[in-house]
């Protein structure tokens, strides 16, 4: 993931937390050689502990990205061919090809016109006889409507996996995203708020016999070294990661703050502009992994600000159901209209906790000039 220097505003300035976290993190990474702890091993132990009383879970484990996350959480579960899985179509595909990858078949569900995220009322519609789990995707750090979400899914008997890729450390009613359901998964791609130095996962498994499943799916089926009790894979966490990750865990709270920060710097102008934003609701504290918008004519507004230096993108162009690749689902225009009138729409804004509001003004202001206020 390398960082562009054409733009005086980058989306994401990894530069800046490199240079704070420099003089603890060279020494912890040779220290990681030294010892030879290049896979699983203490700091990958040490990490999962904390990140699961962090979150105040009941146990979970680290893996090597955020879509193998998915996977062994379904597979952990006994989610698998016959089965449907009912989710978003606002999201990163990764969401579905776990789905896929296990043998069982994404259904999606319309999003939320206020917060883009999956809707609650579009997922009781969906449900049918082959049914097994919903799957939440907690987008741009904001949290789903857990509370509707896991009525319904007891209501049917369905589990509940959520996807907190973009939302960690979010809260919905003063509980942790990822404490909801059966099971939830994380990545820590570079870019996230909690961001590896290349690529790492991690589950949470609220049974503790499901959990026991899901870390010999992790490393290839087994609890012992040479005897396997399961065909798993190879989704192990890497001692690296496992370090860099312990220690980025130092900071995350305080990147939350200057995030939330970043957010509450943003809305009253973006407001003013009267664009529409993921709404927050009041149970609700986000994380703002981004900071979104929709915005007529999207595609010309990405123009005239990146030709300003601000760097903008977009969380995403392309609805699954729109996608070629998951095209043999049988949805097509007109599918999910509210998902698709959002994809059209969406911008994401620079948001990151090292970006200044003298930095998030300058935003704004080539915003406004770009859609002609």
């Amino acid at each position: 993931m390398a960082e562009n220097k054409k733009f005086k505003i980058p989306f994401l300035d990894l530069a800046a937390q490199y240079a704070v976290l420099k003089p603890r993190v060279l020494p912890l990474i040779e220290r990681v050689i030294e010892e030879s702890a290049f896979v699983k091993g203490k700091y990958v132990a040490e990490f999962e502990s904390r990140f699961v009383k962090m979150h105040e879970a009941s146990g979970g484990v680290g893996c090597s990205n955020g879509t193998a996350a998915i996977e062994v959480a379904l597979r952990a579960l006994g989610v698998g061919e016959g089965d449907e899985v009912i989710t978003t179509p606002n999201t990163f595909i990764a969401t579905a090809e776990a789905i896929l990858e296990v043998g069982a078949r994404p259904v999606f569900a319309d999003v939320d016109p206020e917060t883009f995220l999956l809707d609650p009322a579009a997922v009781r519609r969906a449900i049918g006889p082959k049914t097994k789990a919903i799957m939440p995707v907690h987008l741009y750090g904001i949290p789903c409507d857990m509370t509707k979400l896991m009525e319904i899914a007891n209501e049917h008997g369905l589990l509940v996996v959520e996807d907190c890729a973009q939302a960690h450390f979010a809260k919905h009613g003063g509980k942790y995203v990822g404490t909801f359901g059966d099971a939830a998964t994380f990545s820590f791609y570079p870019g996230k708020n909690l961001g590896a130095y290349g690529d790492a996962g991690f589950l949470f498994v609220r049974d503790p016999a499901k959990l026991a499943v899901a870390r010999k799916l992790v490393d290839h089926g087994r609890e012992s070294k040479y005897v396997h009790d399961l065909v798993g894979a190879n989704h192990r966490m890497d001692g690296l990661q496992g370090a860099v990750l312990g220690l980025k865990l130092d900071h995350i709270l305080e990147w939350t703050k200057r995030r939330r920060a970043a957010a509450a710097e943003y809305s009253p102008r973006v407001k003013a502009l009267g664009l529409p934003t993921a709404l927050a609701r009041a149970e609700n504290e986000a994380v703002y992994h981004l900071f979104t918008v929709l915005v007529d004519d999207r595609d010309r507004v990405v123009e005239r600000m990146q030709a300003e230096g601000i760097e903008v993108l977009i969380h995403y162009p392309v609805p699954l159901h729109l996608q070629p690749a998951l095209r043999f689902l049988g949805y097509g225009e007109g599918s999910f209209p509210v998902a698709e009138r959002v994809a059209k729409a969406i911008l994401s804004l620079p948001v990151y906790p090292e970006i200044t509001p003298d930095q998030i003004r300058t935003v704004v202001d080539s915003l406004a000039k770009s859609i002609g206020r």
